[in-house]
């Protein structure tokens, strides 16, 4: 196991960019599926740089809120960091944001959540660093990743219910 440890500002990655016309649906707002395929490369350079490796993958695409159209000729800004590693994967939080120049405002229109593993030559997973969060948001991200990953395992069939401690104190106390 990697006994390095890292902070999600290590593997802190932004991404800005326009919505073009070939991007928009017919009502002039960004594609999901655009919006999403710009959230995988997001996460895909946050997984990179959390891991040290050249080398990860797509493993889920466990969340992904449309909450606000993005409108044609909008500034995107996507904001990624690894919230939480586990021994191969790692949990990475994708905020997406509309960037205002007129008044400097940003509005938070999406967010997602992906998994990713580093991999080697072989796509073997390899150990990735863990991870010490630092603020409250990734505090409090941090502890919901483990969450969601029992859930996930559950829902897999590779966990019983009766182990996802964390789980159970959410729904028990």
């Amino acid at each position: 196991m990697n006994t390095k440890i890292k902070t999600p500002s290590d593997s802190a990655a932004v991404l800005t960019n326009l919505v073009l016309p070939g991007e928009t649906n017919m009502l002039n707002n960004l594609f999901g599926g655009e919006l999403l395929a710009r959230m995988d490369r997001i996460s895909s350079i946050a997984a990179r740089r959390h891991s040290e490796s050249f080398q990860v993958v797509t493993a889920s695409v466990n969340h992904v809120s449309f909450n606000t159209p993005v409108p044609l000729g909008s500034i995107v800004k996507l904001e990624a960091k690894v919230t939480r590693a586990f021994s191969s994967s790692m949990e990475i939080y994708v905020d997406v944001w509309i960037d205002d120049p007129i008044t400097q405002e940003l509005i938070k229109t999406n967010n997602g959540i992906y998994t990713f593993v580093a991999v080697d030559q072989n796509n073997k997973p390899v150990p990735v660093p863990q991870i010490k969060p630092e603020t409250e948001e990734e505090i409090e991200r941090y502890d919901a990743a483990l969450r969601r990953k029992q859930l996930s395992l559950i829902l897999a069939g590779k966990l019983n219910p009766k182990e996802a401690h964390e789980l159970k104190a959410l729904f028990m106390g």
